[in-house]
């Protein structure tokens, strides 16, 4: 009995890590494109944003503002104020990039509530956006210190060093992945091991911790990090 238990723990746990295709988009009958569930569930979160957006960003006023702005613009400010104060005055301008992170991964990893696979469970997904930060960060390098003084940094504080600071370039995206990856796994992994456990009760007030508040506070560790590469870039 408890073997198949086991089996079923097992099973779910690799349903969930298996990304199943939705549709192909066929092209001239010569190429396929497949269409992940992780796609189209973050094309959900795109339309979810965006409708958001359109409500809260709707007939804005200078004077007599509704209250429906005033709480669109304490959230705005409240955000940038969180990632402003990581990054620091030097890295305004990522502010925007790092905010769309932040609400991406945020709704990304709360929306397993409402009975979708969040797209951070797919490798892919995590992967691509520790690729974007780390190709931004070095991008932050170069426009701070131009090209020649990007590839100094490298040599810094001395030489010999040079072969270790090349390899971050693969070792940090490679931690923001499995960081963002391996914590939302860990806590679906979790969740399935309480409900064979507790089958009622318990597992729900679990759910809210790592659905919502986990969630959540992953993305924040995600983009901390990030603002902090950027710092380090930029200085």
């Amino acid at each position: 009995m408890k073997g198949s238990e086991d089996m079923d723990i097992a099973a779910e746990i690799q349903e969930q890590l298996n990304v199943e295709t939705v549709f192909t988009i066929n092209i001239a009958d010569k190429f396929s494109i497949p269409i992940y569930e992780s796609t189209v569930v973050t094309w959900i979160i795109i339309g979810i944003v965006l409708i958001i957006c359109l409500i809260l960003g709707t007939n804005l006023k200078v004077k007599n503002i509704s209250k429906r702005q005033a709480f669109a613009e304490t959230i705005v400010t409240k955000l940038e104020g969180l990632v402003a104060g990581m990054i620091g005055e030097e890295g305004k301008g990522y502010v925007p990039y790092l905010l769309a992170v932040l609400l991406f991964i945020g709704f990304s990893n709360i929306i397993g509530l409402f009975g979708l696979k969040p797209p951070t469970k797919d490798l892919n997904v995590t992967a691509a956006l520790a690729i974007m930060s780390i190709i931004l960060v070095q991008i932050a390098s170069i426009k701070a210190h131009g090209p020649l003084g990007w590839l100094k940094r490298f040599a810094a504080p001395i030489a010999v060093v040079t072969p270790i600071n090349i390899l971050e370039l693969v070792i940090k995206p490679l931690s923001l992945c499995m960081r963002l990856f391996g914590n939302v796994l860990g806590a679906f992994v979790i969740m399935e091991l309480l409900k064979s456990v507790v089958p009622v009760g318990i597992p729900a007030v679990f759910s809210l911790y790592f659905d919502l508040f986990d969630g959540l506070l992953q993305a924040y560790v995600f983009v901390f990090l990030t603002s902090l590469y950027i710092k380090e870039a930029i200085e």
